[in-house]
C-alpha cells in the first residue's frame, strides 16, 4: 500500500467503525451510550470554543476509552465464550490508533509550539483524560462495591464525566492562557 493510499485507507476504518457504532449500538454496554455522547459532546463544545488543545484532548482520551470498552462488550456478546480478557488491552491500543493516527496526518498532533512540558498537548491531554476516566468508572464501581448499589440515577455517567470535567478546568489553569 503507497504512503498516500494509507491514511485514507485509515480514515475509511474509522469512518466505518463509526457508522457501525452509531447504525448498531450495543443495547447493555460496561460504559453507557449516554456517556459516550455526553464526552463527544464535550470535545466538540470546547473545539467549538476554541478552547486549548490540551484542554480539549482530554475529552478525546474518555471517547477513547468509552469506545473501547464499548467495542469489547459488543465483541462479547457475538461470542461470549471467546477468552476477550486476554484481548482487551489490544483492542483498547488499537482504538488509540483509530482516534490519533488521523489526528497525526491531519496535522494537529505534531504542530510546532504546541506543546506542554515538551509534549504535544493534544497527547498530554488524551493521557490525562484516558486517566480521568478510568478513575471515574472505577470510583463508580467502588461505590457500588461499598454500597451495594448506585447512588443515584446515571452516577455511571456522572463520575466518568465528572472527571473528565474536572482535569479540564485543572488543565486550563495550568495551560493557562
Amino acid at each position: 500500500m503507497s504512503k498516500r493510499r494509507f491514511p485514507i485507507f485509515l480514515l475509511s476504518v474509522y469512518i466505518l467503525y463509526s457508522l457501525l457504532l452509531i447504525l448498531f449500538p450495543p443495547q447493555v454496554a460496561a460504559v453507557c451510550p449516554v456517556c459516550t455522547i455526553a464526552v463527544g459532546a464535550g470535545l466538540g463544545i470546547s473545539r467549538a470554543l476554541g478552547i486549548d488543545d490540551a484542554v480539549t484532548s482530554v475529552w478525546i482520551g474518555g471517547l477513547i476509552l468509552s469506545s473501547s470498552f464499548w467495542l469489547i462488550d459488543w465483541l462479547k456478546k457475538k461470542k461470549p465464550e471467546f477468552p476477550y480478557s486476554k484481548f482487551q488491552i489490544p483492542i483498547i491500543g488499537l482504538m488509540y490508533i483509530l482516534f490519533l493516527v488521523p489526528l497525526w496526518f491531519g496535522k494537529y498532533i505534531g504542530r510546532p509550539y504546541n506543546s506542554i512540558f515538551g509534549i504535544d498537548k493534544i497527547l498530554f491531554g488524551t493521557f490525562w483524560g484516558s486517566l480521568a476516566f478510568m478513575a471515574g468508572i472505577r470510583a463508580d464501581g467502588k461505590i457500588r462495591q461499598i454500597k451495594g448499589r448506585q447512588l443515584f440515577i446515571y452516577q455511571k455517567v456522572v463520575f466518568p464525566v465528572s472527571a473528565l470535567l474536572l482535569t479540564s478546568v485543572i488543565l486550563h489553569f495550568v495551560v493557562g492562557k
